[in-house]
């Protein structure tokens, strides 16, 4: 979007998403608004806008990621300051929504976190909530406010298009992979964008015996001697992704590349991906960038790709009372226009 006239908006990145926020600031040609955050000795957070926000639609840009509880108590104070500020709309931009998969009562005398979180952004001020490929779709039910999940399928689908390309794979032995029943909506809506470039989908059956915890039981589809791209919303702990990639190959797999929207790589992740591709279980990981990975948790074949036009576009789009439909149609007939030129040369 070159050369675009200034929106008259304001987008405050937090702690967590300061790199996301200022590419969408540029892409959008504004400037970033000022935010002060200030962490006392004790562990408590001020937070105070350096620009007036009195009668104006501010959007706020903060991930929960890990420090989850901090960062949402950051992204809580921010909120409760713009409302005390007299801000006239304000919209909370999630790109990673923390507690996420507490969103249903697995046992016993366990709590609903998703449905807490919301409830605290709610009674906290805010007029909107915005999320990026939240876990389950569920959530936005939890809100009593406009909630909105803008999803990465898009993203994904053309870092495979390009995979495909600048790597020359066959596309015709190309297949996307579901590491779970769960997944298949979020395969298929990628699937919707490569077209022609992939074959087929395929699913790995697992069950989990506990958290962070998952055992394959099978693999539902012919990806004998294909190229797999596994479609996940997550990489946590890295076990389940890196199992699926086993299956995989164990099935007679080429080469397996993961992709997830969220790059968490908790724990022993990095050590984990870092053996799967020497052992080239796996050939490449691709994240996108809600999350800021720190350089010690990035690693050889770790490919990170940037959601801000995403996100810019969007922010755009609504705050012109535009149709957010048309925001992905016209990513999707980018795309299919690019295939189709592709797939003339090279039949």
């Amino acid at each position: 979007m070159p050369n675009k006239q200034p929106l008259d908006i304001n987008i405050f990145g937090l702690s967590a998403s300061q790199k996301l926020t200022n590419e969408v600031c540029e892409i959008l040609n504004i400037k970033q608004k000022r935010v002060q955050t200030t962490k006392f000795a004790d562990g408590e957070i001020l937070i105070q806008s350096l620009d007036s926000v009195r009668g104006r639609e501010i959007y706020i840009i903060q991930s929960t990621n890990q420090p989850v509880s901090e960062n949402l108590m950051e992204l809580l104070i921010a909120i409760d300051a713009f409302k005390r500020g007299n801000a006239a709309k304000i919209n909370v931009v999630i790109p990673y929504y923390g507690y996420a998969r507490q969103d249903r009562k697995a046992k016993g005398r366990q709590p609903i976190t998703a449905k807490l979180v919301a409830d605290l952004l709610t009674k906290a001020g805010a007029h909107k909530v915005i999320t990026i490929d939240i876990h389950s779709q569920q959530i936005m039910g939890f809100f009593d406010i406009p909630m909105e999940n803008f999803q990465t399928s898009e993203s994904l689908a053309t870092e495979i298009v390009n995979t495909i390309i600048n790597e020359k794979l066959d596309h015709k032995n190309c297949i996307l992979v579901s590491p779970d029943y769960g997944g298949l909506t979020r395969v298929h809506n990628v699937d919707s964008y490569t077209g022609l470039m992939t074959d087929g989908i395929a699913v790995i059956a697992k069950r989990r015996p506990g958290p962070n915890m998952a055992e394959v039981e099978f693999v539902l589809g012919d990806i004998a001697g294909k190229t797999c791209f596994i479609i996940d919303d997550m990489i946590d702990t890295g076990g389940t992704i890196i199992n699926a990639a086993k299956a995989l190959k164990d099935n007679g797999a080429k080469d397996v590349y993961i992709f997830a929207c969220h790059g968490l790589f908790n724990g022993a992740a990095v050590e984990k991906m870092n053996e799967a591709i020497t052992n080239k279980i796996i050939k490449r990981v691709v994240v996108t960038n809600t999350i800021e990975i720190p350089k010690e948790k990035q690693f050889e074949g770790l490919k990170i790709i940037s959601i801000a036009h995403l996100l810019a576009n969007m922010i755009e789009a609504s705050v012109q009372n535009h149709s957010l439909t048309d925001v992905y149609n016209n990513a999707r007939c980018k795309l299919a226009k690019y295939i189709e030129e592709y797939t003339k040369t090279n039949k």
